[in-house]
């Protein structure tokens, strides 16, 4: 007895009929590319990309200013440190560089009196360091400021109490010296500049108790003089260089003449 298939075709027993893509290799690690994978044509390595030098010159213009400007600001700080702490510098307290000062004498010794008096005093140094002066408001107005002639004693050391520097040079020194003492006094507080009959030397400087003369309008004693004791060198603190008067002459404003100066009080 035999038997047929309807369509006369002979299958095979258990043959089963498979589709879709093949089946990983065995071992393979799934979703993991074969090696090879990604290649170029013909399956052989691709080169690798070289990293593109760039030439990066570096700007020295700015490197080498900011490099002057510091040496400049250090230069700069040396400078004011050596100026500040050298003997006698601004470091050190003013008496010091008072004293540092060659050629300076101290006459505080002498208990200068420093009374209110009218009328003209004698003074035993010329000129004058300290002693009796007028009444207030007549002290020689000291703002840094420029006579051309004489001024009373009496006046100046009024001055010299609040803490005023009197530069004084010989009367009739040339014109071209002058102005290199203005120089040194003009629009400094605390300061004043007049000629004095008969001075002894060129120049000659004053603070209450304290006086140092010189014959070189250059000499750089004189801006010692007047950096150590101006304001400093006073027996009245907190006195003032303003208001006072800018008369000349002589003689001191009598009682008077200060009335009038004051408006009548």
């Amino acid at each position: 007895m035999s038997i047929s298939t309807p369509s006369g075709e002979q299958k095979s027993p258990g043959s089963v009929k498979v589709t879709g893509k093949p089946s990983a290799k065995p071992g393979a690690k799934p979703g993991v590319k074969p090696t090879g994978a990604g290649k170029g044509k013909g399956g052989g390595p691709r080169k690798p990309i070289a990293p593109v030098k760039v030439n990066q010159e570096r700007n020295w213009g700015p490197i080498a200013l900011f490099t002057a400007v510091g040496l400049l600001a250090v230069g700069i700080i040396g400078w004011g440190a050596w100026a500040a702490f050298r003997p006698g510098g601004a470091g050190y307290k003013w008496e010091d560089r008072a004293k540092s000062i060659s050629g300076i004498q101290d006459f505080r010794g002498e208990n200068l009196t420093s009374q209110h008096v009218w009328g003209p005093v004698q003074y035993t140094h010329s000129p004058p360091v300290g002693g009796n002066h007028t009444y207030p408001p007549v002290w020689q107005q000291c703002m840094g400021n420029i006579y051309d002639s004489p001024i009373p004693n009496e006046h100046a050391v009024h001055s010299m109490e609040h803490g005023a520097v009197w530069v004084t040079y010989k009367a009739g020194l040339p014109a071209d010296q002058v102005k290199i003492l203005e120089g040194k006094v003009r629009q400094k507080p605390f300061t004043m500049l007049s000629p004095v009959e008969n001075l002894d030397k060129n120049v000659s400087l004053q603070a209450w108790g304290w006086q140092l003369k010189v014959d070189d309008v250059n000499d750089g004693r004189i801006a010692d003089f007047i950096g150590a004791l101006a304001k400093n060198a006073t027996v009245e603190p907190n006195a003032t260089c303003g208001l006072g008067t800018t008369a000349v002459g002589s003689t001191p404003l009598t009682e008077e003449q200060a009335q009038r100066l004051n408006g009548g009080q």
